[in-house]
């Protein structure tokens, strides 16, 4: 093959916001595979605000990215080379190829697509793993009940809309918290009973109208503001699935002012409340069969939307995932590759 693959790759740990020298840009041969594995070609590439933690080389649930290595992130790729049965050339698989042109993965990493049962990028958002995120920590932690308050920041985001979508479909009353006017206008198009403006003057207040009698699921992606003013909302037993806290992914030291851990423990004690912080990994094996019945068929019928940013040409990812990190995108953040 006399293509080569494009690469980028780590070139210094970023302190703070991503800057363009953290990215190394390249060309490399087309990696050949070995026994048990498949050569891809990229199709689609998922940017996520947890990639910025793997940047780090900070303790976390997932091993950084070692500088001068390609980046991580999910991908659709199509089959080029198989030493597998399984996989022929032509299809189309769900992996993680990272930001790369080319990749070589082992098979029993890579989920068979099809096509025609939904459009592929699905597969990196609401039918993939931030779907997955959203479906898991509601229904197996926030347990919403019918006729309960649902909140959740980021709502615009591939999770964040799944998550008010399927706690409507679980007779729960919705609550979008989301960047700007046309985003908030989103919300409301998709059913959310109440959306919020995280930008405007007062949204305490506008919590507090929305939700008199209080929240009893907050879906934490966020943290930050957002959280300081859902918190003093959160009914007596309210459930907080935690699975980001995007606020603070490009922070280089602690928030200024008093330290407010006593008042949230205060909170916790006496309203009773649960934080359980996860990941979508943990209910993978138990879980993503059922998820994959329930949102496929959610997605088919049009119960549950989706919508999708896409940017072309691998070279734009750093540019894109720092903007994704500063809330300019709207819907799920993906890089077309190639055709």
């Amino acid at each position: 093959m006399t293509e080569m693959n494009r690469r980028i790759r780590l070139a210094s740990r970023p302190v703070g916001v991503p800057q363009p020298d953290n990215f190394i840009h390249d060309d490399a041969p087309v990696p050949e595979p070995g026994s048990g594995e498949v050569l891809l070609r990229t199709l689609y590439l998922s940017l996520d605000p947890y990639m910025r933690g793997r940047l780090s080389d900070a303790k976390s649930y997932a091993a950084p990215v070692e500088v001068g290595d390609v980046i991580v992130g999910g991908t659709v790729s199509e089959v080029v080379e198989s030493t597998v049965p399984e996989f022929t050339p032509g299809q189309i698989v769900q992996g993680y190829a990272g930001w790369q042109s080319y990749s070589v993965e082992p098979a029993s990493r890579l989920r068979l697509l099809d096509p025609a049962e939904a459009p592929v990028t699905t597969a990196l958002g609401v039918l993939g793993m931030p779907g997955f995120t959203a479906y898991a920590g509601l229904l197996k932690i926030g347990q919403p009940k019918e006729g309960e308050t649902v909140a959740v920041a980021a709502a615009t985001g591939p999770v964040g809309s799944a998550v008010g979508q399927i706690a409507k479909l679980t007779g729960c009353t919705a609550i979008g918290i989301a960047g700007g006017s046309q985003k908030v206008a989103y919300l409301e198009e998709l059913g959310f009973d109440h959306a919020l403006d995280h930008r405007g003057e007062d949204l305490r207040g506008a919590l507090k109208t929305a939700a008199p009698d209080g929240i009893d699921v907050y879906f934490e992606n966020v943290g930050g503001a957002v959280w300081d003013a859902v918190l003093p909302r959160l009914n007596t037993f309210a459930r907080v699935p935690v699975c980001g806290l995007a606020a603070n992914y490009n922070a280089t030291s602690l928030p200024e002012g008093p330290d407010r851990t006593p008042a949230l423990m205060r909170s916790v004690l006496s309203k009773s409340l649960l934080l359980r912080g996860f990941i979508q990994t943990e209910f993978v094996e138990s879980t993503f069969a059922d998820f994959l019945r329930d949102m496929g068929e959610w997605v088919r019928v049009g119960k549950v939307k989706y919508r999708e940013d896409i940017t072309e040409g691998l070279d734009n990812a750093p540019a894109t995932f720092v903007g994704m990190l500063d809330g300019k995108n709207f819907g799920k953040t993906l890089i077309k590759v190639a055709d």
